[in-house]
């Protein structure tokens, strides 16, 4: 039969309509795969469908009566909570369409609606929204508090944006909010995130002067920060030495994150002597700390181990589950024993264990890598027989084995298999489809693809625009494959010294020696500013933005710790040019005679009335 989109169900039903994703995944599965171009445009219509922004609207003047008497508002309170449980479920959008409904209809949102909005923002990376939000909170009369500023700074530090966590951090002081132990552990994680421990110290240093006392986790934190560099080992015990000499005993966490950070560093009998000292200090291993030393044998090729460990884990108290089994099945299908995927199987239902989805997306990964699909499309039917849906890894493993089998068409046909089933496409699979089409020579359908990319609002990475790139060079077509660079950079991805290089490579494929070496002298000059605005911002991204914050080394006994350097850690210069650089050496380098081209493949007139208007997200207050 042929696939058909399904009734939009409308938000207020949403919870409470009974609709069975298996089952409607089923019935899609079984029809056949439409055309590419359709399922596109289908895919697209249903996400723009689905989509929503806030509106400029003020309240109208008849507004809730409730809410003008600034009273609490059932309406608005169960609406916030309609709208935290779409964002669970991955639909930040249809919560915004909850929060745009809510203040057509007069009602006031509350500081914790707010919050959400907030919450909204940082699943779809809208970080630029959330300083026009607070002015917006205030100006309606409203008070953001410290939990309010610290989900600001939360979405901030998620995003590895320390800049705009700090300025958010520095609006809280000024507001007269209180800073809370909380504030300070997400910076220090933060921090921790972008592989700069050092700043965890001043943290503390700061947390002293403002008579804001650490936890546990404040250390716990700090010492994660410092176990992400493996040559920093011997500092995160330091921190240890310094935090019991405060009056904090290491807990299970503590000890979790030594065995994992010696895991990652291909140390894992190392991570497993760490439950001597966990029972040495009157604590017992958990699920997680199993987990990682399962996970490191089998990273290292170490499945004896692997299966001798798992084995003695009912002594040390600790049932196996299933990150555990799916750990040793990956770590058997890596090295194609399939005598051992067999023996975990055995073990799963010895134990009462039953596969999730991932044990079926890592069986599935397997038979894509070997080009199986036909094995690959059974696994899928276990699946939907055993009643997991599939998510987006899911979806992204078939589209890169159609690739592989090089039926891009099938590939992209999944777009309208995730509409149906309700998952959202990402920039992954995307640019997985785009692959597909590039490899196939098929320009057309790449930029299409990536052009419908943009029209259901996934952001593409560098990744996509070097893989286009490639693309136009293996089809000959160095100045289109320019002109595209030229729109991304002024779309704001920023291009590193291997996108340059793929460029020029394009118009060496086509004999243009002297094209090629245009190009490739936009890299050294690029990276010579690039060095120059890194060293400018990372010290723009330090706390010397108010003059208490200029010092924070000063007379610190935790930042005194035996092997920290002062100063940001060393990163490489090389990753990233300029933007604004690069858009203007393009532009002066261009040469008189290359031939001109206009960015853009022409729609069909389906596709045109199925793009969504470009707008900026605004807010209904």
């Amino acid at each position: 039969m042929s696939s058909q989109k399904p009734n939009i169900i409308r938000h207020d039903e949403y919870l409470s309509t009974p609709f069975s994703n298996h089952m409607l995944f089923s019935c899609i599965l079984s029809s056949p795969l439409v055309s590419s171009s359709s399922s596109s445009a289908a895919a697209l219509g249903y996400f723009q469908g689905h989509s929503a922004s806030i509106s400029e609207d003020h309240l109208p003047e008849t507004g809730c009566n409730i809410c003008l008497r600034g009273i609490s508002c059932s309406i608005v309170v169960s609406r916030t909570k309609l709208m935290k449980k779409l964002i669970k479920k991955g639909e930040p959008r249809e919560a915004l369409t909850i929060f745009n409904n809510l203040t057509e209809e007069g009602h006031r949102p509350s500081l914790v609606t707010y919050m959400t909005v907030i919450a909204v923002f940082k699943a779809q990376n809208q970080l630029r929204s959330i300083p026009s939000l607070i002015t917006r909170v205030i100006e309606n009369g409203l008070k953001p508090d410290s939990i309010f500023f610290n989900a600001s700074i939360d979405a901030y530090t998620e995003a590895g944006d320390m800049k705009g966590a700090m300025k958010i951090f520095l609006q809280l002081k000024k507001s007269g909010c209180r800073t809370t132990t909380s504030t300070y552990n997400t910076l220090i994680k933060g921090y921790g995130n972008i592989g700069k421990p050092e700043e965890s110290l001043k943290l503390l240093q700061l947390m002293k002067e403002d008579n804001v006392k650490p936890n546990l986790m404040t250390f716990n934190t700090v010492i994660r920060a410092w176990c992400r560099n493996n040559l920093a080992l011997p500092i995160s015990w330091n921190v240890v030495g310094k935090m019991v000499a405060l009056g904090f005993q290491p807990d299970v966490v503590t000890f979790n994150t030594f065995v994992s950070a010696y895991a990652q560093a291909g140390e894992t009998i190392q991570a497993e002597d760490m439950i001597y000292e966990m029972q040495q200090n009157n604590l017992k291993p958990n699920e997680w700390t199993c987990g990682i030393i399962v996970n490191g044998y089998c990273s290292e090729g170490k499945l004896d181990d692997a299966f001798r460990f798992v084995n003695q884990m009912n002594a040390l108290g600790v049932h196996p589950n299933l990150v555990i089994f799916n750990s040793l099945l990956k770590g058997f299908l890596n090295i194609e024993d399939n005598g051992g995927v067999e023996e975990v199987f055995i073990l799963m239902e010895k134990y009462g264990v039953k596969p999730d989805v991932i044990t079926f997306s890592t069986l599935m990964d397997a038979f894509s890598a070997a080009g199986l699909m036909d094995k690959c499309q059974n696994v899928l039917d276990d699946m939907l027989k055993a009643g997991i849906e599939p998510d987006t890894h899911v979806f992204a493993i078939l589209a890169k084995g159609y690739v592989r089998a090089r039926e891009p068409e099938k590939a992209e046909s999944l777009l309208l298999h995730m509409a149906e089933a309700r998952v959202h496409p990402n920039t992954v699979i995307f640019t997985t489809i785009i692959s597909g089409w590039c490899n196939a020579g098929k320009m057309e359908d790449a930029i299409r693809v990536y052009e419908d990319m943009y029209a259901m609002g996934i952001s593409p990475n560098l990744t996509t625009i070097k893989t286009l790139i490639w693309g136009y060079g293996e089809a000959k077509l160095p100045w289109k494959a320019e002109e595209l660079l030229e729109s991304a950079v002024a779309k704001g991805i920023v291009p590193d010294e291997g996108t340059v290089e793929l460029l020029a490579e394009a118009w060496r494929s086509v004999g243009l020696e002297r094209e090629a070496e245009r190009i490739r002298m936009l890299a050294p000059k690029a990276n010579i500013n690039m060095v120059h605005a890194e060293e400018a911002d990372m010290s723009n991204e330090t706390f010397e933005t108010t003059s208490t914050l200029q010092n924070l080394g000063a007379n610190s006994g935790i930042s005194e710790l035996p092997g920290v350097v002062n100063g940001s850690a060393s990163k490489s210069a090389r990753t990233h040019v300029l933007q604004g650089e690069c858009r203007m050496l393009l532009r002066s380098f261009r040469a008189a005679t290359t031939p001109s081209y206009h960015f853009g493949i022409k729609k069909m007139a389906m596709y045109r009335q199925l793009l969504p208007v470009q707008s900026k997200i605004v807010f209904s207050l």
